[in-house]
């Protein structure tokens, strides 16, 4: 028994089917793949096919596959749960920066006489608190797109205005992709 196999996508069936269904569909595939079929056979198929029916048809090791099965679904849901996780916390954070850069933007524009902005201000504007903004501010400032003018306001850099005029395209899809994907959900 292979356990990377899920002999259920195998024989296209449901994990509910019931003894006839399975019996069915592989004498279906069976003849689909049969090593003799010129047209569509495929050995490897064929054995892999033949292997998941001889589980999934025998009552007492079908039960003992289901066990393990279970347990293969959920650690496979539990690490694509993990996945989205973390795309959704590296375009949330994308967001965060290309959010700060266009403020201080608009802010340079507006009054570039006072053009920084304080961190309790910058905290509105992104709608987080400031200790969730901290990676965010580093990363900006290292990457020299923000500056600290006096030792408290934070401006926007020469670079951070070059950066943000070339992927504002960019960062209006991302504002796009949260209520899209909300959207779709409902």
């Amino acid at each position: 028994m292979d356990a990377h196999v899920d002999y259920y996508e195998v024989l296209q069936i449901s994990v509910n089917a019931d003894p006839d269904t399975i019996h069915r569909i592989f004498r279906i595939l069976a003849q689909r793949y049969h090593p003799d079929n010129q047209a569509t056979g495929d050995e490897q198929q064929f054995r892999t096919l033949s292997e998941a029916y001889e589980v999934l048809s025998d009552p007492a090791r079908r039960a003992q596959y289901d066990v393990h099965h279970s347990e293969q679904r959920r650690e496979r849901s539990k690490l694509i749960a993990e996945m989205v996780r973390v795309q959704t916390d590296v375009e949330f954070e994308q967001l965060a920066r290309m959010t700060i850069l266009e403020a201080l933007y608009a802010r340079r524009r507006l009054e570039p006489r006072e053009p920084g902005v304080l961190d309790a201000d910058l905290e509105e504007l992104v709608g987080r608190p400031r200790e969730q903004l901290e990676f965010t501010l580093w990363y900006l400032s290292q990457k020299r797109l923000i500056d600290r003018q006096d030792g408290s306001r934070i401006t926007i850099t020469v670079d951070g205005v070059a950066y943000f005029e070339e992927h504002c395209a960019q960062h209006r899809q991302l504002l796009r992709l949260p209520a899209a994907a909300t959207s779709s959900v409902s």
